[in-house]
This record gives C-alpha cells, structure tokens and sequence, in this order.
C-alpha cells in the first residue's frame, strides 16, 4: 500500500540510515579496492600496473551505469530501483570474491561500478522526497555521510580483512552487507507514488547543455589527482616511506578523515563563493602534492599529507555538485547520477594515470606527479572555459 512519504518522521530517518548504509556498503567497495590492490596483484600474479586496471574497471563501470541505468529506469520507482541496485551490486562482489585472474577480475570490478552512479541518483531524489525541499540537504548529507564512514572505517576495515584472511573474503564480505542493505532498503523504505519515476525526456534534456559537459570534463580531470595518489597508497607505505604493511589502513583512515572535514568545509563555502571556493581548493591541493612528492620517504610528513590531500580536494566536491544541479535544475536524479560518473572517472583517470608512470619505471612517487599535472591541467582547462560555465549556471538554456 502506498503511503505519503513525508507522514512518519521517525520512519523517514531510519529509510535515510538505509539509504546511507547502502552509500556506505557502495563506497567501501570502492575505495577498499585500493588497500587491496597489493593484496590481488600478488595472488593474482599480477604486476601493480597491471592490476591498477581492475580499479579502472570499477570507474569505468560507475561511468557507464550511471546515465544508462538512471535514463533505462527513469520511469521506475525509486524504492525498487534502489533494491535491485543493491541486489546487483551484491552479486557483482560475489563475481569479484571468485576472481581466477585479471579478466575475471575486471569483469567482476566493472560489474560492481555499474550500480553506484544510479544509486546515488536515486537515493538522493529519494531522501529529498521524503522530507521536503526545506530540509532536502539535510537529508541528502545523511545519505551521502554513507561515503565518509567508508572512506574512514569500511575501506579500511576491508584492507585489514584482506591482510588478516584473504582479499576473497574482504568482497565476500561487503557482498554480504549488500544483501543486508537490499533487505533493509525492503524494509525500511515506504511504499509511496512519490517516489515514482518521470519522463525520460525531462532527464535527457539535460544532455543538450554543453556547460554540464565542460563542467563534468573539468571535474573528472581535477580529481583524479586524489586517486593516482589512493591508487598507490600501499607502496607508498610500504615501499617509500618505509613502513609495515599494518599501517596502510590507518592511512587510508587519513584520507578519509580528510575527505570527511574537506566536505564539511566545502559545503558551507559552496552556495557563497560559487566557483571561487573550487578554485582554491584544487590549488590548496597542488600546493600539498607538491610536498607530498619531494618528501614522501618522510613518515611524519607522508601520513599528514594524506589527511590535506583528501580534505583540499573534497573542499572542492560541494561546489562541482552545486552548481552542476544548477545547470540543470529539471534533471536531478540524472545530475546527481553524472555527479558520481565524473568522480569516477576521475578514479579511472588518476589510476590509469599513476599506473602509466610506475610502468614506466619512474618510481611509485610518479603516482604522485602524475595526480599534480593532472590537477594542473584541469585548472588550465577552467580558466578556458570559465565564461561558458559561469554564463550557463542558472540560464538553463541547452547549448548551441
């Protein structure tokens, strides 16, 4: 039976906790993929390059299942939508648990990305339903803190699973907690035609606009500096700065931490300073880059620049979300489903990127100055296209 969505307070919270859990149980298998990475390339006998394609993968999965999945299922419910997702994003860790070598590997990474762009879409449409456009970032914070208590519990939870037992057993694991989360979406979520999908045409619009592009092209690039450095977060412990294997969580807890207190901040800078706040925050996170590359055989400084290269970089993730809805006011579910394509990519950019140059056989710490050109180049690409992007947030006009 269907129900206003807005009528139970109390059950709207604990449907936004099942949102949230599942942003948590989609992001730990993200980002503990990287804790991982030295863990499957060794079983796998893979070189790290080689298995850095896996991480790619699961980008590129993100990047492509985000504007199909959300446009194929426009017209869906959102609260069916979401289970399903969760079901297959399940399943697809399962496929991965039982990897036998790099193509399987790919296929089960590739398989994982596929839910997660949708589900953020949806999910954020879903929780802003739920209570109302006058407590909407509320709600959307709740779901998306799913993203911060990964980066600094779950992924590093994952890793340690990994070392303890086996990389098996760490998929096996968030597969279980998928289900979980499919079961709790079940519960817990109302049954409401408010949650019912629209027409795709109203989402494909959105499409037509040439700044939406400029803005995600601006935004893939620019963040990927965060993941040729996330990417290679256990051999820069271990192999660089020296120390043992059991301290790569805790640095993957660092960038969480970072990515947690630079959202905060980002937040409240996002609305008053438009693309300002972005700007700065990409060259703050240069600046640590930089030192990050000359001094990271230096534990006391490595593990700290952790920290600031996840909270300069995040700092900036607000204002990118913000005004690409701005962009396109009429297509959020869609918007919101890009918005997590373009950080994907952006994880498939800087792994591919900081992969590239250890190939090479630069050095691990070319990771590092590979995510800083990376960055550098993006802002270049900005201060280009700046007037089209500042005259398309608000016109809402398609692009010639």
């Amino acid at each position: 039976m269907a129900t206003d969505t807005r009528s139970n307070p109390r059950a709207n919270l604990w449907a936004l906790i099942a949102l949230g859990f599942g942003a948590f149980v989609i992001s730990t298998s993200e980002f503990a993929s990287m804790g991982l990475l030295p863990l499957f390339a060794d079983d796998l006998g893979l070189s790290l390059p080689n298995a850095t394609h896996g991480i790619t993968a699961y980008a590129l999965g993100v990047t492509l299942g985000a504007p199909l999945l959300t446009i194929g299922a426009a017209r869906l419910n959102k609260r069916v939508l979401l289970i399903w997702l969760m079901v297959l994003a399940c399943a697809a860790n399962v496929l991965t648990a039982f990897s036998g070598g790099l193509g399987s590997l790919i296929v089960g990474r590739f398989a994982s990305g596929l839910p997660q762009g949708a589900y953020f879409g949806a999910a954020t449409v879903a929780a802003m339903q739920m209570v109302g456009r006058d407590r909407g970032g509320w709600a959307v914070a709740l779901v998306m803190s799913g993203i911060s208590v990964a980066t600094i519990g779950g992924a590093p939870m994952g890793t340690f699973i990994g070392q303890l037992f086996d990389w098996r057993v760490s998929y096996a694991v968030i597969a279980v907690l998928g289900l979980a989360s499919a079961l709790a979406l079940l519960k817990l979520v109302p049954h409401s035609h408010d949650l019912d999908g629209g027409p795709v045409a109203q989402e494909m619009a959105a499409l037509k606009r040439g700044p939406v592009w400029l803005l995600l092209a601006f935004a893939s690039v620019a963040v990927a500096s965060l993941f040729s450095v996330y990417t290679f977060i256990g051999p820069l412990v271990t192999q660089v700065a020296g120390l043992s294997d059991m301290m790569i969580a805790p640095a993957q807890m660092l960038v969480g931490l970072g990515i947690f207190v630079g959202t905060q901040i980002g937040g409240r800078a996002a609305d008053r300073y438009r693309f300002g706040a972005m700007l700065v925050a990409f060259a703050g996170a240069m600046a640590v880059l930089i030192l990050m590359a000359l001094t990271a055989q230096s534990p006391a400084i490595l593990l700290p620049t952790f920290f600031l290269l996840g909270a300069t970089i995040n700092s900036a993730v607000p204002s990118v979300t913000v005004q690409l809805m701005r962009l396109a006011p009429e297509a959020p579910t869609l918007m919101g489903a890009m918005n997590m394509a373009a950080f994907n990519l952006a994880n498939a950019i800087g792994a591919a990127a900081g992969g590239l140059t250890v190939d090479a056989g630069l050095g691990i710490v070319s990771s590092i100055w590979a995510g800083l050109a990376l960055t550098g180049g993006a802002l270049t690409f900005f201060v280009a296209v700046s007037g089209k992007l500042r005259n398309g947030v608000g016109a809402g006009q398609p692009a010639e």
